[in-house]
């Protein structure tokens, strides 16, 4: 990655937030739940680090290689955790209390994570050769647009009839998965940035 200092600054910050917060939600909640927590934070504090400018600058090769065994790690990890079905009491948890978008968590963690391991094979090329595969490029910025989108149309409200007759007190659960769908909207704009900053 290489672009302007505030930028990736703000990608470090933003990032980080994320981290936080999937570390937080995965102290708590059904085991799916957590281990989808878990991917969140792993992708939003691996991009933090990916993203600081000590790191992109340092051109170490040891550091893509350990970004990249880390990532391609996940990945698998969340492939097979999907292949096999030891997350199929998570996602028929998730259905239960009306969180359909659960179920797609493994196949979307483990994209999300062989983009970061290409990112660090990238990185590793050094300033002249970062440019990546332009095709593989391409298809990752449209797949991560598309779930900036989708997550974002979710986030949008049902049009009303009218107003109701008395406020509706606001559900903790309701605001927990808003906020989660927002930090994947983060991830995916983050996503985004640094494949545009290879």
């Amino acid at each position: 990655m290489h672009g302007p200092p505030l930028v990736e600054w703000l990608l470090v910050a933003l990032s980080a937030a994320t981290g936080a917060y999937g570390l937080h939600r995965a102290r708590a909640g059904a085991a799916g739940e957590r281990r989808a927590a878990c991917g969140d934070a792993l992708m939003g504090l691996g991009m933090a680090v990916m993203a600081l400018p000590a790191v992109t600058s340092a051109g170490r090769p040891w550091g893509a290689g350990v970004f990249t065994a880390v990532f391609a790690a996940a990945g698998l990890y969340a492939v097979g955790s999907y292949a096999t079905g030891t997350c199929a009491a998570g996602r028929r948890a998730a259905g239960r209390v009306g969180r359909p978008y659960r179920r797609a968590a493994d196949p979307h963690h483990a994209v999300g994570a062989f983009a970061m391991a290409y990112m660090a094979l990238a990185m590793a090329g050094g300033h002249h050769h970062r440019a990546g595969t332009p095709l593989l490029t391409g298809l990752l910025l449209v797949y991560f647009a598309g779930d900036v989108v989708r997550s974002a149309t979710a986030l949008v409200p049902a049009p009303s009839p009218g107003p109701p007759p008395h406020p509706l007190p606001v559900r903790p659960t309701v605001t927990r998965r808003e906020l989660t769908r927002a930090c994947r909207i983060s991830m995916g704009m983050g996503m985004l940035t640094m494949l545009l900053m290879m």
